[in-house]
């Protein structure tokens, strides 16, 4: 199989599907690779090293989807990616549809087999290829939150572990997940004072063992949680719900009522965001405020670090882009129960339930339209 890279082209994205090390895995495998000149710029990776590792430089991202079978990405393809997609191609990367009715038009108009990252999943119920991002964003938030609490860029000028004889920033994680738990790590090695809300009591004693006496636990209740964000210097929005828009759990009546200078960091952005007020930004332009309170909402938040991202993302993708190199795209997935609800569209067809119930389509189980295509054939 031929397998294309091109250069991300999101607004102030760095990181790159493939590094050369998971280049030369997968050529020693048997396969080609094309990769888009200067893709790999973002992590200190020039395309010496590519070739060094057994791949084609190609000048332009064009070269490369005319030239692959499958491409591998970081973020979503944009509308001119999209473009390029053809019936033949597996695209292997972050979707994140449910909240992007545009994208997930041109991927079912395109015909392609679009597998996102974020909703395969592991026999316990985990999301391995979302994991190590929302690890890097829980941690990013914090020293975003902390950096917009400073007076010079909008916030209310607190210090977020305080100091002797000062009160710490009082911060509120909402979701006790990989985002909310990394979130914590961080807050509670700066010292702020931390509150976690989430609507799973295993979730919240696993955090309480884990945290000790540090970390004050709440059952989440729309109560609860208005009494604590509005007392709140930092608010960070961990939420998820796989494959799914992100539910509203802070209402712009409470934007309104909450403390000058206070401050969102909305991880939940991806899917639409947990916060009412929330728009994507970029990190050419990472906040605005709304009602005197900072929202940090970047959208591609661990393309801020894209050495430590990209390597932690092939650590987990890698194994999988080989399955579907070595196997075949049909094969690989259906071989997979944790494989298979990564797919998200197929030949047409919405496969993840999530999406189409959020976007109006209908749903077509990935293992029906394997299988139809393949008695098709």
């Amino acid at each position: 199989m031929r397998i294309g890279v091109p250069k991300e082209i999101k607004n102030h994205e760095y990181r790159v599907g493939l590094t050369p090390g998971s280049v030369r895995e997968v050529v020693a495998n048997g396969h080609e690779v094309v990769v888009e000149t200067g893709a790999g710029v973002g992590i200190g990776a020039d395309d010496a090293a590519y070739e060094a590792a057994g791949a084609e430089v190609l000048k332009s991202a064009a070269d490369v989807f005319a030239a692959a079978n499958m491409i591998v990405k970081v973020k979503e393809p944009q509308a001119v990616e999209r473009a390029m997609l053809r019936p033949d191609h597996i695209l292997f990367t972050y979707l994140h549809l449910a909240p992007d009715a545009p994208q997930t038009a041109d991927l079912v108009k395109s015909g392609a087999t679009c597998i996102a990252y974020e909703t395969v999943t592991d026999g316990r119920g985990g999301l391995p290829l979302l994991a190590p991002m929302s690890q890097v964003a829980g941690r990013l938030a914090v020293q975003a939150g902390a950096s917009a609490l400073e007076k010079a860029h909008g916030g209310a000028g607190v210090l977020l572990g305080g100091v002797p004889g000062v009160a710490p920033a009082k911060v509120v994680v909402i979701g006790g997940g990989v985002v909310g738990a990394h979130s914590i790590t961080m807050a509670l090695g700066l010292g702020a004072d931390v509150t976690v809300f989430d609507r799973n009591v295993d979730v919240l004693a696993n955090l309480s063992h884990r945290f000790g006496a540090a970390l004050r636990t709440v059952y989440s209740t729309a109560a609860a949680l208005e009494e604590y964000v509005l007392d709140a210097d930092l608010v960070i929005g961990a939420v998820l719900v796989a494959g799914a828009a992100a539910p509203k759990l802070v209402s712009a009546d409470m934007v309104r009522r909450m403390k000058a200078g206070s401050v969102l960091v909305d991880v939940a952005i991806d899917q639409g965001g947990c916060f009412e007020t929330s728009r994507p930004t970029t990190h050419a332009e990472p906040t605005y405020v709304v009602d005197d309170v900072v929202h940090y909402c970047v959208a591609n938040m661990p393309g801020g670090v894209p050495r430590t991202s990209t390597h932690a993302l092939n650590n987990v993708t890698l194994p999988f882009v080989l399955a579907l190199a070595n196997q075949g795209y049909r094969k690989a997935l259906l071989a997979n129960p944790n494989f298979l609800p990564g797919l998200n569209v197929y030949k047409g067809q919405v496969t993840c339930e999530a999406v189409a119930n959020a976007l109006g389509y209908d749903f077509v189980a990935p293992q029906v339209a394997l299988a139809g295509m393949a008695a098709a054939a």
